[in-house]
């Protein structure tokens, strides 16, 4: 568990982090969302004692990173991905991490394995492509076989099958009831991953919520009606408050009244309708609302951002070792 109580960062007389407080809970995966700028990953150096808080506290399973006396075996965190040594192999570097902690050479292996790095474990760190990197440092989080994993931005560099398997890993630390705590900009992916998610805009915490309380925030209920006779059905449902967008010569999408009511209406019109999908609002787009005050650097929009259209669908049931096999193609 990881528990922050009016956690304050100042550098110099600008406030990085603004007492904020939260918990991230173990059994679940809590995603950390937030702009550029926002505190996101000055927060996580103050978890694992890279930075010191201004004021407030953040401890990790009851104690601060450094009262932990293994704390490769309490925490383990991937935030750069780019911090290890260039001329020395995978083995070497996890090896050595091991040697601080007495945690065995089976262990290494064991990680190397799990990452997908068995083919270039001996190979120098340097000429690692930004994938492997990144299952590096995921096997360096993992190397102490810890309570608590914390990864910034893990899928960074990977390809899609690496992201399927870090999506199938994070799942599987959580319900094997392991604290996991998962920064992310890519919104299709947390909205698949995360359980639970903290949004922090300019160093305050503006959400703390499960993703389906997150989700509905939005609170517009959005339709997708296909029928033979969409003008007579938009004409049946025109009200004050409900708006009708056609997207193509049979495709509506209605908001402003529930599936049932359009349903009923329908029939009372003798309309033949032959799809009624109710649409929630995506994660980006809930997200870009919650957010669009907090962001520091505004760029300028070309053409339709509108992704109300794409739907992301969770895969299926994976092994946890699925993206194993992705390593080698990701060094190419």
């Amino acid at each position: 568990m990881i528990e922050a109580r009016g956690l304050v960062k100042m550098y110099g007389k600008k406030p990085a982090v603004q007492g904020i407080s939260f918990t991230v809970q173990p059994g679940k995966v809590t995603g950390f969302l937030g702009p550029n700028g926002a505190g996101k990953s000055t927060t996580m150096r103050m978890i694992m004692g890279l930075d010191r808080p201004t004021g407030g506290d953040v401890t990790v399973n009851g104690r601060h990173y450094a009262g932990h006396r293994a704390p490769l075996r309490e925490v383990g965190a991937l935030l750069d991905a780019k911090a290890v040594h260039s001329s020395r192999s995978a083995y070497n570097h996890l090896r050595a991490m091991a040697a601080t902690h007495g945690i065995s050479k089976t262990r290494v292996h064991d990680v190397i394995e799990l990452t997908g790095l068995g083919a270039v474990a001996k190979k120098r760190v340097g000429g690692f492509s930004l994938g492997m990197g990144q299952r590096l440092g995921i096997a360096a989080a993992l190397l102490g076989d810890p309570q608590t994993v914390i990864l910034d931005e893990p899928v960074n560099g990977l390809d899609p099958e690496g992201v399927l398997w870090v999506r199938n890993l994070v799942r599987a630390l959580a319900a094997e009831g392991r604290t996991v705590f998962l920064s992310s900009h890519l919104m299709s992916e947390m909205a698949q991953t995360a359980d639970h998610l903290l949004v922090i805009g300019r160093g305050r915490i503006i959400a703390d919520a499960s993703m389906q309380d997150f989700l509905a925030r939005s609170g517009q209920l959005r339709t997708r009606v296909r029928t033979d006779q969409p003008e007579v059905l938009g004409r049946a449902l025109a009200a004050e408050g409900v708006t009708i967008e056609t997207r193509d010569a049979a495709l509506l999408e209605i908001a402003g009244v529930d599936a049932r009511t359009i349903a009923r209406t329908a029939l009372d019109h003798q309309v033949l309708v032959y799809e009624l999908t109710p649409l929630q609002a995506s994660l980006e787009e809930v997200y870009m609302a919650l957010t669009k005050d907090e962001v520091e650097y505004h760029s300028q929009n070309f053409g339709n951002t509108d992704s109300r259209d794409n739907t992301d669908t969770p895969a299926g049931p994976q092994e946890v070792l699925a993206g194993a096999g992705a390593a080698s193609r990701e060094g190419k």
